[in-house]
């Protein structure tokens, strides 16, 4: 949420965000004890939203619904988009913000997409046809699987506990040029991943703190993404969403990577460099 709205103030552009954790779970410590935090959307800002010149819903399954409401009874147009997860989703997202506000995107931002495509580029060679289970609310698989396959990786099994056959048609959209088959369940379930990752065992698992579970019994590194995350402290912390929160994914599925390259490799290809 703190990312998001980093990123329109850095367009200048004014938003009103709900539901806005922004300030609550990423809250410092101060010393003096307060019942309820400040930070948050308020009421006045709520009812305001009626005045806005457009709603951008970012996610179809958890967000469409309340924009088109808002659409109905005010008149605010809306536009659905994906969870700006990754380049071209983020892409979308803020040309969406640059049209609706009649805004040019700033040289910083412009810089910070530079720097993921850098990222990309450099890392494409380990990445190249990896692998990928995921597991999560089908919002954020549908941006993780674009992300994912816009790098060349493979996501080969995706499973959520949604139904809703919409999601499965995105998906498959997504990957249809993939070189490998895809699995891809709506109302579906961990232990059904599990067996698929069984049949056709993967690199890399992507999803929230349940997967560790499989991650182990399969000895699969794990990158957790999503919700919940229940056994690491400090994610609220860092973005996901938007070109930073790109480079940090990017980093953390490199990294988990290199590590099971590093315990699996003989002396002989043991090297201090990439």
């Amino acid at each position: 949420m703190e990312e998001i709205k980093r990123l329109t103030t850095m367009i200048g552009v004014k938003t009103i965000m709900f539901p806005d954790t922004s300030g609550v779970l990423n809250g410092p410590l101060s010393g003096e004890y307060k019942m309820f935090p400040d930070g948050g959307t308020t009421v006045e800002e709520l009812i305001s939203a009626g005045d806005s010149i457009g709603t951008l819903a970012l996610g179809e399954w958890c967000s469409a619904a309340a924009a088109h409401e808002l659409d109905t009874k005010n008149k605010v147009p809306c536009q659905v988009l994906d969870m700006p997860f990754g380049l071209k989703a983020t892409d979308r997202f803020i040309d969406a913000l640059r049209i609706i506000a009649g805004v040019t995107v700033p040289d910083e931002l412009t810089l910070e997409r530079g720097q993921l495509v850098d990222m990309i580029s450099d890392m494409h060679q380990y990445l190249y046809h990896k692998k990928v289970a995921l597991v999560g609310d089908p919002d954020q698989l549908i941006a993780m699987t674009e992300f994912l396959v816009s790098m060349d990786m493979c996501p080969v099994h995706i499973i959520t506990g949604t139904p809703g056959k919409g999601f499965e048609r995105r998906i498959k959209e997504i990957t249809k040029d993939m070189p490998f088959a895809v699995n891809v369940k709506a109302k579906g379930d961990m232990f059904l991943l599990h067996q698929w990752m069984k049949n056709e065992p993967v690199d890399l698992i992507i999803g929230n703190t349940y997967c560790k579970y499989i991650a182990r019994d399969e000895d699969i590194p794990l990158v957790r993404w999503g919700f919940p995350i229940l056994d690491r402290q400090g994610h609220q912390y860092f973005p996901t969403v938007g070109y930073k929160g790109a480079l940090r994914l990017l980093e953390k599925i490199l990294g988990v990577i290199q590590d099971r390259k590093d315990r699996d490799d003989p002396e002989s290809k043991f090297e201090l460099v990439l």
